[in-house]
């Protein structure tokens, strides 16, 4: 398969793990409404280089998969265990502490540039999500793990990531409702989705006993 459509097979499939109103996609949408695109711009940008980082790796990773199918097997049960532990999280205790507030007014660009990548940093879904989708891009024979198209796919992922950021940034009026931007809700929002993980994961696993 050509290096075009890989790049925009991994941009599409970024664009779709971006879609739900999450920690990053919700940041740069306030960011921008509270001090200015350029500021949400900023902290998009500082969000695409971690994402850069985290999908080599979970190439990386796949690449290691296709080669040792036995892992994957130890790997759905840590995966599982991580799932319901953010799961809990999410739902019962993050939000202690969803009032907590930050003066958006003490950042320049450059703070909002690295708060973008510390954010990415700690969202470690992008290194699973983008492993199994390569493991299965590379089981149809769509993908294989050279050095070009694992660049192109790369490119890819951190386009699609961008450009779902600014659609936030540039719709935020538009989609801003308190039920859905509060920050219980998107810390429900996201414990719901990781629990609906949890509980395929665990379908898979027992499948495979």
């Amino acid at each position: 398969m050509s290096i075009t459509v890989i790049f925009l097979l991994g941009m599409i499939i970024a664009l779709v793990g971006v879609i739900p109103p999450g920690l990053l996609n919700m940041t740069a949408a306030k960011i921008s409404l509270k001090e200015g695109h350029v500021r949400g711009i900023m902290f998009s940008i500082g969000v695409c280089v971690v994402v850069f980082l985290q999908t080599y790796i979970a190439a990386m990773f796949a690449r290691y998969l296709t080669n040792h199918p036995d892992v994957v097997m130890v790997l759905q049960r840590v995966a599982f265990v991580i799932f319901v532990l953010i799961t809990v999280y999410y739902l019962l205790i993050a939000k202690a502490t969803s009032k907590t507030e930050i003066d958006p007014q003490s950042r320049s660009k450059h703070s909002r540039f690295f708060h973008g990548m510390f954010l990415s940093a700690i969202n470690v879904f992008p290194i699973p999500y983008q492993a199994y989708m390569t493991v299965t891009l590379a089981s149809f024979g769509w993908l294989e793990f050279n050095r070009p198209m694992i660049i192109s796919y790369v490119g890819g992922a951190v386009t699609g990531t961008f450009v779902m950021l600014y659609m936030y940034i540039f719709f935020f009026d538009k989609i801003k409702n308190k039920n859905l931007t509060s920050q219980r809700n998107m810390n429900y929002i996201i414990g719901s989705i990781t629990g609906i993980i949890a509980i395929v994961t665990l379908v898979n696993i027992i499948a495979d006993l």
